[in-house]
């Protein structure tokens, strides 16, 4: 084998071993972090799929409800800038303790909000959301750094897709906790049984919580910020040998050097465009589904619910999150933008037929509307696995992640808030009234409006494709870190 062919497998990873236990260590350190930051989802995901029930229990509007998500999103946007930089200078499990403890209080402070009967509800769910989005911020800089040191750059893509079911769990028991808790359930044990009586949706918001506060302990139990820690050292191919793994970088230095990096504001900018398409299908589908199919949790249409929120989306969220990760590693040895480019073409295609058959250019019907939607929901979530992971620990470095994963993943809630208000005002603005569907009788007086709701997503994929292709296409033939 010549120098040139043995450089390239060092730099691909392909001749690298790990210590003696490492995997092993890796593996249970990862685990406890993937569950913890799972339990964030719980707590996130758990406004969207009560929506419909919110709606009506306190007499919101499409408006203010997007205008609650937007709240959570914008918050979260900007803590995310933020705490980035907290956390390269604090530490990943650090700030992931603090963001698991504020959303515990604030969920159940959000559930108990929304049982009393204060005048100015709306106003304190708007703010308490928006607090909780910030504190949330904590979770993803904290998991990407501690990540980034455990894992070398030929691993990342993969790891990210293997992480990426891990959080994925969190999504899966939303929607299996939701329908649970709206008709009640028994746990039969080895002497006695525990039953769970029908509960209100504002549970959901009492609940996760709890699940979070248990996840947080276990992780503070078992994880450890960098191998070093855990008595192991492996050498990182953008970090000289003899690095300390213990040396914080100054804030300033942090800040400069990122946000220096055009390939930063690249991956941004498309992140921004996942996060729109992500957030909108997130924050309404339960909405669509039930005002456009009559798809509900409970009664009519459960079966066909249940197996969608509860098992097709995290399942092919999941599988295109490790997919685009071993393609990136194996086929692209570690490249992001020719995967994601990729990925963006995917969705823009399922949009596409998604609004056409909106606009009834060829038969529709509830089964066909799910593989259209997961079709785009797999697409985003992908990306927002390559990118949002993968390409912020390239970028960052073990030294720098937090505050690299900090203004990418700001991006991806810049566009969800978008996603929140924006859509909120425009399905109350071109709502479909029962007179003018005559075809549709089982639609209640007024629902969202599938057309509006495709078409807004249409844009968002193709400037995804646009900018990574850009990058693929600037990068080609190199070995640019986070392209």
């Amino acid at each position: 084998m010549s120098p040139n062919q043995s450089d390239a497998k060092e730099r691909h990873g392909l001749t690298y071993e790990h210590p003696p236990g490492f995997r092993l260590r890796r593996g249970q350190n990862w685990f406890f972090l993937g569950l913890t930051y799972a339990s964030y989802y719980l707590c996130r995901y758990n406004l969207g799929i009560v929506a419909p029930e919110l709606k009506e229990a306190l007499g919101f509007s499409n408006r203010q409800y997007g205008a609650i998500d937007a709240a959570r999103n914008g918050a979260y946007a900007i803590g995310q800038f933020v705490n980035g930089l907290f956390t390269d200078k604090l530490g990943g499990k650090q700030v992931m303790t603090i963001g698991a403890i504020g959303t515990v209080i604030l969920n159940v402070t959000f559930g108990l909000a929304a049982w009393s009967k204060i005048g100015w509800l709306f106003a304190a769910l708007f703010i308490i959301r928006m607090v909780d989005g910030y504190i949330q911020a904590f979770g993803a800089p904290g998991m990407v750094k501690i990540n980034t040191a455990w894992f070398r750059r030929e691993e990342r893509g993969s790891f990210a897709g293997i992480f990426g079911i891990m959080i994925n769990l969190g999504q899966t028991c939303v929607g299996q906790l939701a329908p649970l808790l709206a008709r009640g359930f028994a746990v039969p044990l080895l002497f006695f049984t525990i039953t769970i009586p029908t509960l209100d949706w504002r549970y959901m918001f009492i609940v996760p919580p709890m699940i979070t506060a248990v996840m947080v302990i276990l992780m503070n139990l078992t994880v450890k910020n960098h191998p070093e820690e855990a008595g192991f050292t492996i050498q990182h191919d953008d970090e000289d040998p003899d690095d300390d793994p213990h040396e914080h970088i100054e804030i300033g230095q942090v800040f400069r050097k990122i946000t220096g990096n055009p390939i930063v504001w690249i991956v941004a900018g498309a992140y921004f465009c996942t996060g729109f398409v992500r957030s909108a299908i997130y924050a309404w589908y339960v909405i669509y589904l039930k005002d456009v199919w009559s798809v509900v949790k409970v009664g009519q249409g459960e079966t066909m619910f249940w197996w969608f929120a509860v098992i097709l989306l995290p399942v092919m969220a999941s599988v295109g999150s490790l997919a685009s990760g071993l393609i990136s590693d194996k086929l692209f040895h570690g490249k992001r933008a020719p995967v994601a480019a990729l990925l963006y073409l995917v969705q823009l295609g399922f949009t596409c037929l998604a609004l056409a058959m909106s606009l009834q250019w060829f038969a529709s019907s509830a089964t066909i509307a799910v593989v259209l939607i997961l079709g785009i929901h797999t697409g985003c979530n992908a990306t927002h696995s390559i990118l949002g992971t993968a390409a912020a620990m390239d970028l960052g470095g073990r030294k720098m992640a937090g505050f690299a994963a900090g203004v990418i993943d700001s991006f991806q809630y810049f566009g969800a808030m978008l996603a929140g208000f924006g859509l909120g005002d425009l399905f109350d603005r071109f709502a479909i009234v029962q007179a003018e569907s005559a075809t549709t009788t089982s639609q209640p007086a007024s629902t969202l409006n599938p057309v509006v709701w495709f078409a807004s997503m249409l844009p968002w994929c193709l400037l995804g494709t646009v900018l990574m292709g850009y990058l693929w296409y600037q990068h080609r033939g190199k070995t640019t870190r986070g392209a």
